[in-house]
């Protein structure tokens, strides 16, 4: 369609006989059909000059494609802590070399390497692979040169064993072998391993320490170093590559000097238009051989695109290089660069930058999880990161925790609303404050504003006068589960506060960083504040010191983007994703006004749920077709509570905009656009709308799971899950730890639920038990299905989960969940689920039942076993044949 593959250059290999050239003609009817399709969805069909080509629309399907590549590799990139520019795009693959030009471009790489065999080289290398052999010890030794005796002969021996396989598989073809040592190393109390050659123990140090820099952007001084795995691989390399590379690299001979002649002449859609563009046969180049683009270059196994802006060079290897001449240059006036009407989404655009905001929002996560030290953020990635517009307005998020997610928008609301203008690039301000957008105590935020050397908002012009202060263009911010912030227990999650000052440290808005300084001492001040302090003050700055690294990602990625297509256009599409979800919510509305009335349901309509507290959560919910929208009314909810179950506002329009986003079955980012078509109603003094000092720790993970469980009842779509996060910690001065432990969904019309997973409102996993029992005093003893605890239904509740923890040194355990009294529902004639239990086995043979909320203090040897509830059942058990119900399913069995 766009003439970078021409079909009287490609091989004649379809048909029925496989003897049929590509149809152009076909590949341009369907096109024009999607251009009619998408103008008429866009409403452009009177404006010819917005109405988009069959030729832009193909290459708007490429753009869309490459920014995904682009994205993934990104993804992998961070996580290697490799920055791109630095490196050369190595192209394989038959339609690698049509995209190379694009992708490099939107990796901010310059320079791409095709090999003379691209198309073919995975299948290719396959063949002139070594051949290896690998094998690992695990030792867990500290590090130092008084075991390098010991590590030495554990070496000597694991590369006896190695060698003898490699033997055993044979030497055919094999010309010398290589036999490689490294170890495994990992700083003391952090999981992260990194493979270094073997050497002398200050030479490992060092070169552990260079690595860990690079992927994590920091180094711990003064931790000791840990061997945790030696490792040695034989390699034996073939012997066939010189030769067979000597072989291929052969110019032939007829080729003269001067420059390479086009076999034609083409016609290429590129950068919105058409190019006359000299096509070449990649055998008719030789050594030295440049080519300016537009240009396209066939091989036997593949055809390369030299975009324009792009050189392609010859090397001596009969490689081809590729180097970028012409750099994309933003235009920081108003004028956009690539498009002047900013005021109507573009669809090509706007799926890009839907992808683009959410891969800033992943490459946060993945820089947070890297940076971090703490297993709460590190193993069960209890953290959230998100980018949001000028005004606090979430934008888009990375797929983390939804009760994080749908409340941080409202904390860098806060933020504004307390500094007005006063942000300096450079600043970090962190907050956990509950009655300001935060959830509980221990999720801390730390928001980033974000500035762009050259740009500034041209709407702000007393911020362009000033020199004090000025308005940031967007804001950043990560939001992670700290594994204590003092309080009454360690852990920061007490089953039974009564005070927010029980439950930590408060933090509104404090400023971390000053321009660019860490304000260490001022927070150490205040952790160690108040009351009941932060037990571990050093971990919380390493886990925010993360959090800045994270922070600092998501600024320089829309720094990058702004520099690469211009403010006007990022401000512009930052407007339109929120735009495109509001729409996207409001025709999933009409379509539930739709559907209940065509079955006769009201559409006012309400319903309750209890919970295990005694309080009651109270949804009506009016549905309006002429506005598609929706209100939400929770004025008959209980009072605020005298416990800890009282839910933070903006909790309570989390688990809302998680529900509505959810009804939406088209990939938009979450984002503050979902809400506009709701509108919410939450009394003051509600236990959903409490005020301070409310306990609310429980209110953020239990109480959000009993709205989110209501409004799916109240809409009859889905059966409840298990409602509960299942809450536990455990700790004492030396250690602390928290998780939240899976257990069964709900089901619902035409699928069933799913057995032992994270629901709704939190998506964090949990440790390995590996890393768990290295990092705490404690023995994982079972970790299991529980069968039959999903309730019985045309389609089943998923199946929650039996965890059994033994404890080797003496503890404080902690329990906060719920759906320990009241069964998780189910619908349409479906069963309830099985409600939870928790048990403690004492070393002495004693055994005690724990309530939903409790604390206990435990010895060496005893044992804590929690059983999590299932999901309710979806449909009558009778429309099933019992004979293909499992013994879980049986309703005499579940009743």
């Amino acid at each position: 369609m766009v003439g970078k593959i021409q079909p009287q250059f490609f091989p004649q290999v379809f048909g029925p006989a496989g003897d049929q050239p590509l149809d152009r003609e076909v590949v341009q009817t369907k096109f024009a059909a999607l251009a009619e399709e998408i103008a008429q969805a866009t409403g452009d069909l009177e404006h010819a000059n917005h109405r988009p080509s069959p030729e832009a629309v193909a290459e708007g399907f490429l753009a869309i494609a490459i920014h995904n590549m682009a994205n993934a590799i990104k993804k992998i990139s961070i996580q290697r802590g490799h920055d791109l520019s630095h490196y050369s795009l190595c192209c394989f693959g038959a339609a690698g070399g049509q995209h190379a030009c694009r992708l490099a471009e939107s990796l901010g790489m310059k320079t791409i390497f095709i090999h003379p065999y691209a198309g073919v080289l995975s299948a290719y290398g396959m063949g002139l692979a070594d051949r290896r052999v690998l094998r690992e010890q695990s030792v867990e030794i500290p590090l130092s040169p008084d075991v390098m005796p010991e590590i030495q002969a554990k070496l000597m021996a694991l590369v006896g064993r190695t060698s003898t396989e490699f033997k055993h598989q044979g030497h055919q073809g094999i010309g010398s072998l290589q036999v490689v040592r490294q170890l495994h190393l990992r700083y003391q109390g952090t999981d992260a391993t990194l493979a270094v050659n073997f050497g002398s123990a200050k030479a490992m140090g060092q070169q552990f320490e260079q690595q860990y820099q690079q992927r994590f952007g920091i180094t711990l001084p003064g931790r000791g170093l840990v061997v945790a795995t030696i490792a040695v691989e034989v390699i034996g390399k073939s012997r066939v590559i010189a030769q067979t590379m000597a072989q291929e690299m052969a110019r032939p001979a007829e080729l003269q000097a001067g420059a390479p002649a086009a076999i034609a002449q083409v016609p290429m859609f590129s950068a919105g238009q058409w190019h006359q563009t000299p096509l070449f046969q990649r055998q008719d180049l030789q050594a030295g051989d440049s080519i300016s683009g537009p240009a396209i270059i066939l091989e036997a196994t593949g055809t390369n695109v030299v975009e324009p802006g792009w050189c392609a060079a010859v090397s001596d290897r009969n490689d081809l290089i590729l180097t970028q001449l012409v750099l994309p240059q933003a235009d920081p006036s108003q004028a956009d660069p690539d498009q002047t009407d900013l005021t109507q989404a573009d669809p090509v655009r706007l799926e890009i930058f839907n992808n683009l905001f959410q891969a800033i929002a992943e490459q946060m996560g993945i820089t947070l999880q890297n940076t971090s030290s703490s297993v709460n953020i590190k193993e069960r990635l209890d953290f959230s990161c998100a980018i949001f517009d000028r005004d606090g307005n979430l934008v888009a998020n990375a797929p983390h925790i939804p009760v994080h997610l749908g409340s941080m928008g409202e904390s860098v609301q806060a933020l504004i609303a307390d500094r007005g203008k006063d942000f300096q690039p450079g600043d970090v301000f962190i907050s956990n404050n509950p009655y300001n957008g935060g959830t509980h105590l221990p999720d801390i935020t730390a928001i980033s504003p974000v500035f762009v050397d050259g740009f500034m908002d041209r709407t702000d012009q007393a911020a362009a006068q000033s020199t004090t202060a000025s308005a940031p263009l967007f804001f950043v911010a990560s939001r992670g589960h700290h594994a204590d912030i003092g309080g009454i227990t360690p852990g920061s999650m007490p089953p039974h506060s009564t005070h927010l000052d029980q439950e930590g440290i408060l933090l509104d808005n404090l400023k971390l960083v000053d321009r660019g300084q860490l304000q260490e001492q001022a927070l150490r001040q205040r952790l160690t504040q108040g009351p009941h302090p932060a037990r571990n003050p050093d971990q919380n700055l390493a886990d925010l010191q993360a959090q800045i690294a994270a922070n600092t990602k998501g600024l320089q990625e829309l720094q990058a983007m702004v520099q690469h297509v211009g403010l006007a256009t990022v401000q512009a599409y930052m407007q339109h994703v929120q735009d495109n979800a509001e729409a996207a919510v409001r025709r999933t509305i009409a379509q539930l006004c739709a559907q209940r009335q065509a079955e006769g349901q009201p559409l006012d309509f309400g319903y309750q749920l209890e919970m295990d507290c005694g309080a009651t959560i109270a949804i009506q919910i009016h549905l309006d077709p002429g506005r598609r929208s929706a209100s939400l009314d929770f004025s008959a909810s209980s009072p605020q509570q005298p416990n800890n179950f009282n839910a933070p506002l903006a909790v309570c329009k989390a688990a809302v905009l998680y529900v509505f986003r959810t009804l939406v079955d088209s990939p938009i980012p979450l984002n503050a656009g979902c809400l506009k078509p709701l509108t919410i109603q939450v009394p003051q003094g509600c236990m959903l709308n409490p005020s301070y000092p409310a306990g609310v720790v429980a209110g953020n993970v239990e109480t959000s799971q009993a709205i989110v469980d209501g409004l799916y009842g109240a809409l009859g779509l889905l059966a409840a899950s298990q409602g509960t996060m299942n809450n536990f910690t455990f700790g004492n001065g030396q250690y602390q730890y928290y998780e939240t432990i899976c257990g069964g969904s709900g089901a619902g019309p035409g699928f069933p639920g799913t057995d032992a997973v994270q629901t709704h409102m939190t998506n964090s996993r949990l440790t390995d038990p590996e890393v768990l029992e290295l990092r705490f005093p404690v023995v994982v003893e079972a970790f299991a299905i529980r069968p039959g605890s999903g309730g019985a239904g045309r389609y089943r509740g998923g199946n929650g989960v039996v965890r059994s923890i033994r404890f080797r040194e003496a503890m404080t355990a902690h329990i906060l969940s719920g759906r320990r009294r009241t069964r998780p529902f189910g619908l349409a004639g479906g069963l309830a689920g099985e409600v939870g239990c928790i048990t403690v086995q004492f070393a002495d043979g004693r055994c005690r039942i724990l309530d939903a909320t409790a604390t206990i203090a435990l010895d060496g040897g005893d044992t804590i076993t929690i059983h999590s509830p299932g999901g309710g059942g979806y449909g009558p058990v009778d429309d099933r044949p019992v004979d293909n119900l499992s013994a879980g399913d049986r309703p005499e069995q579940s009743s």
